[in-house]
């Protein structure tokens, strides 16, 4: 059985994130959405309420998984018996960081590989900081988040 990690902050979820998993979860036996937990980072939504939140936005995809975890994703992926890290792609602006922690994640353990995916065109743009922005500035983000996300984040 192929598993696959797909981790990030997901700070919230978007339409780009969720297209990178709808790819993988096409290519993988399971897929693991997996929240990374950073105590240097004070998030805009709560690790608890971005784990809700995947949840209610992943129902259709039967061999997808949410969870959260602490420290390096080469060994939540050792745990979790995952061979593969699944990392999006938006532009080519994103490939050379990608790219060096990918190798990062290769030096800490061989075995696990990283995959790269990229999203639709129509996605290029969308990030969780984009969606933050325009959100606490009063626009409409119905068009970048998938529909629970929008919920919660209007009503809060």
């Amino acid at each position: 059985m192929k598993v696959a990690i797909y981790p990030g902050s997901f700070d919230p979820i978007t339409k780009g994130h969720l297209d990178i998993l709808k790819t993988g979860a096409g290519i993988f036996d399971k897929v693991i959405i997996a929240v990374a937990r950073n105590s240097e980072k004070h998030g805009f939504l709560t690790i608890e309420e971005r784990v809700k939140l995947i949840k209610e936005s992943v129902t259709d995809l039967n061999n997808v998984e949410v969870d959260c975890f602490d420290g390096l994703t080469v060994n939540y992926a050792k745990k979790c018996g995952a061979q593969v890290l699944i990392r999006g792609l938006r532009a080519v602006s994103d490939f050379e960081y990608e790219l060096q922690l990918s190798q990062a994640n290769s030096a800490l353990d061989s075995d696990i590989k990283t995959v790269f995916l990229t999203t639709k065109p129509k996605y290029n743009f969308i990030s969780s900081s984009t969606i933050r922005e325009i959100l606490l500035n009063g626009g409409d983000i119905s068009k970048f988040v998938p529909e629970p996300v929008f919920e919660y984040l209007t009503n809060r």
